[in-house]
């Protein structure tokens, strides 16, 4: 018994590095699900630090020594795998087998079948699904039992002489046994107990975020001014629980909540060197109140003690601050810290997007614009001279062409929506080629064949009007006979297609990622719908062109 208690003696040494492992950052691996190979890396050498140094930790009998070696190796095995149990198993009893004595080679060999004995165990509860169970002590207590049993099987089988070995055996099997499954099941407790600290710390961070994640989404759509910034600081102010948060831009504070707002007050230029060094250098500035204490620039009473400052990015480009401080005689959490930089990726990313979303519809306005600019040059000549010929033989014919012609462009103008109906679109047009067949009167024929059921079929705004312009300016206006121009919506499958058709053959038009016009129509559906629709083109020289606009079928 005396055996025993000093190899328990000597465990709570062990035990208090196992603790300390659990408070350092080689810990870290240990908190995820899975374990990459760079991180086993790490744990192979924590793993063989401890196997290594339970054998210097041993008690010396006769010429063998009592040790706590077989922990190393058998958690490395049944945290991260046969491989890493195996590989410190080796790394274990090549060090033993370097120290000599009758033993050397029986527990260098039982070191590598302990590991590997970990490992299987690893092995038996990933495949039972119940992965939770590599950190339960009765788990560790059973393996590490397992592997000291074979191991002194090995001891009698290898170590010569035989009556020497089992003397040995006598004498530190049961103490061994005993010592190394008590001291692994409690090294697991104390790693099990930490891992769930990590996991609780991710549930409440993660809690925390998606709370401040849900309340600001929006505010940044409004942009980044006083307002918004007062509404964000509200939120991160009273879900972290800080002493005081401050939202500043490149040059001063656009928001302050907590202590001190009496001297940091809003619309005041930036005072804070470690902000403008924030902004300078692009990276986070923490003033722990320990090794780096926070200074306040503005008053010598400022209640405040540490600071976090997280600089707020756009495509890299610094555009402000998120700063949370603590007073004097309170301790930055780390949860506080982490937090805080989240929230200012979360709140970059938002700007991101709503800067994308900004830059979008402004394209798609510049692209609406073209698109009318290129329409009115075209055809507002032509249109004027038709009315001013028809005024002196028909005063109410010129009237009506005169109302088509403010229709048609009073639409043009009031046309900002991305999206219309084919009934608008339709209904846009036929103004259009009201006043293009009072221009070619006879040589102008318009057939419309037009599924009533389609009417509501989604297109981008100004899809028609270009194509059948082209239809008239490339292919009527060209021919000397009568043209005719023959839009068609009808559904095939899952499909629509609307067809403008000419009976010239006089062009064949191109689509091209640049251009303009059908170009533009074309990138549009595309965008709106997917690179399977847009426009299909047919040509037949002489013959006819048609121009198909393929979009899906509504429902």
């Amino acid at each position: 018994m005396t055996l025993v208690f000093s190899l328990l003696q000597q465990m709570s040494v062990f035990l208090v590095i196992a603790y300390l492992f659990t408070k350092s950052p080689a810990f870290r691996p240990l908190t995820g699900e899975t374990l990459p190979p760079r991180h086993k890396v790490i744990l192979y050498f924590v793993f063989s630090a401890f196997s290594i140094l339970g054998t210097y930790f041993g008690l010396p009998v006769g010429d063998a020594i009592a040790n706590t070696r077989a922990i190393g190796a058998v958690l490395a095995g049944l945290i991260g795998g046969p491989i890493l149990g195996l590989a410190v198993g080796l790394t274990g009893g090549l060090h033993r087998l370097s120290l000599g004595g009758f033993t050397a080679f029986s527990c260098g060999i039982s070191t590598t079948v302990e590991g590997l004995i970990g490992g299987l165990f690893h092995l038996y509860l990933m495949r039972r699904g119940s992965n939770r169970d590599i950190f339960n002590p009765r788990i560790a207590l059973t393996a590490t039992f397992v592997a000291e049993a074979v191991q002194m099987l090995i001891i009698l089988l290898l170590a010569r002489p035989f009556a020497d070995a089992l003397a040995l055996v006598r004498v530190i099997a049961v103490p061994m046994i005993l010592a190394n499954s008590v001291g692994a099941a409690l090294f697991i407790s104390i790693m099990r107990d930490q891992k769930g600290m990590y996991d609780k710390f991710g549930v409440i961070f993660s809690a925390k975020a998606l709370k401040i994640a849900e309340k600001t989404l929006g505010i940044m759509g409004r942009g980044f001014n006083h307002e918004t910034a007062t509404e964000i600081a509200e939120v991160i102010y009273r879900e972290t629980g800080v002493s005081a948060v401050a939202i500043t831009d490149r040059q001063e504070i656009l928001a302050y909540l907590g202590e001190g707002a009496d001297h940091h007050i809003p619309g005041n230029a930036i005072g804070s060197e470690q902000t403008r060094q924030a902004i300078r250098e692009n990276r986070v500035i923490y003033a722990d109140g320990i090794h780096e204490v926070f200074t306040c620039s503005r008053s010598p009473a400022c209640p405040l003690g540490s600071a976090l400052v997280v600089p707020l990015q756009v495509d890299n480009e610094v555009i402000g601050t998120i700063k949370l401080y603590e007073r004097k005689n309170k301790l930055f959490l780390s949860l506080n810290r982490t937090l805080g930089e989240g929230i200012a990726r979360m709140l970059s990313e938002q700007l991101l997007r709503y800067r994308y979303e900004d830059q979008k519809n402004l394209l798609l306005t510049s692209e609406l614009k073209l698109i009318q600019a290129q329409i009115n040059p075209h055809f507002l000549f032509n249109a004027l001279n038709t009315i001013s010929a028809v005024i002196s033989e028909d005063a109410s014919r010129a009237r009506d062409l005169l109302l088509h012609l403010s229709n048609l462009f009073r639409k043009n103008l009031k046309r900002t929506s991305d999206i219309s109906t084919l009934e608008e679109e339709l209904n846009h047009v036929n103004s259009y080629l009201t006043i293009e067949k009072a221009r070619f009167e006879d040589r102008l024929v318009i057939e419309q064949t037009i599924d009533p059921e389609l009417l509501e079929t989604r297109l981008p705004t100004f899809t028609l009007q270009p194509i059948i312009e082209n239809a008239i300016k490339h292919g009527v206006s060209a021919m000397f006979g009568v043209g005719i121009i023959k839009v068609t919506a009808r559904k095939n499958g899952p499909r629509v297609e609307i067809s403008i058709e000419d009976n010239a053959g006089t062009y064949c038009p191109e689509i091209k990622e640049g251009g303009l016009g059908m170009n533009i129509v074309d990138k549009r559906i595309k965008n709106l719908y997917g690179r399977q629709y847009g426009l299909v083109i047919a040509c037949e020289p002489e013959r006819r062109t048609a121009i198909t606009i393929v979009v899906p079928a509504e429902g």
